[in-house]
């Protein structure tokens, strides 16, 4: 996993918990790499799944709800990094429909390593879409995450609903309805 996914995490952490609890969740976790990371390093998916989970026991907060408040962290720092990616859309769906064909052929140009998921678009309408997620890591509800903040970055209303296709989330449709 992108070396750029942790440090921005462990700043959401700081930024919303403390430094306190970035050292904490740390140091209870059985990291690699010790905790120090950098942006453009390659680090194990496990030691992501590490920090989540002791972040959850430490906050009471479920790791789905980290991962959406994660998405809305992460979906700034990547436009505020990378604002030409989606310089030239003009609507959320247009955006979203080309994760697969653009924006992530973009993201492999800028990290050849990352390992993204990938989203298969079933149906397409200018106000509904259906896109099947895959990926080993499970994290659709991050994506989800971000699908609503693309929404908030156009200032149109929508909504994102899904269903598991296999039980441990690694293959979802997304349903996305813009209002």
């Amino acid at each position: 996993m992108k070396g750029i996914i942790f440090t921005e995490f462990l700043e959401l952490v700081e930024e919303k918990f403390g430094l306190m609890m970035v050292d904490d969740i740390i140091e209870k976790s059985n990291l690699v790499s010790g905790g120090a990371y950098t942006a453009v390093g390659i680090y194990e998916f496990s030691e992501m799944l590490q920090l989540l989970q002791n972040l959850s026991k430490n906050t009471k907060l479920t790791i789905d709800d980290l991962l959406l408040v994660f998405s809305e962290h992460l979906f700034k720092a990547l436009i505020k990094s990378h604002p030409n990616l989606v310089a030239h859309y003009k609507d959320p769906m247009n955006l979203l429909a080309s994760i697969e064909n653009h924006i992530h052929v973009e993201v492999q140009k800028l990290y050849p390593d990352a390992q993204l998921p990938t989203f298969e678009m079933v149906e397409k309408t200018p106000t509904k879409m259906v896109m099947i997620y895959k990926s080993d890591k499970a994290l659709y509800v991050l994506g989800k995450g971000l699908m609503e903040e693309t929404f908030k970055l156009f200032k149109v209303k929508g909504e994102i609903t899904y269903r598991k296709i296999k039980e441990d989330g690694t293959e979802v449709e997304f349903t996305i309805i813009k209002s």
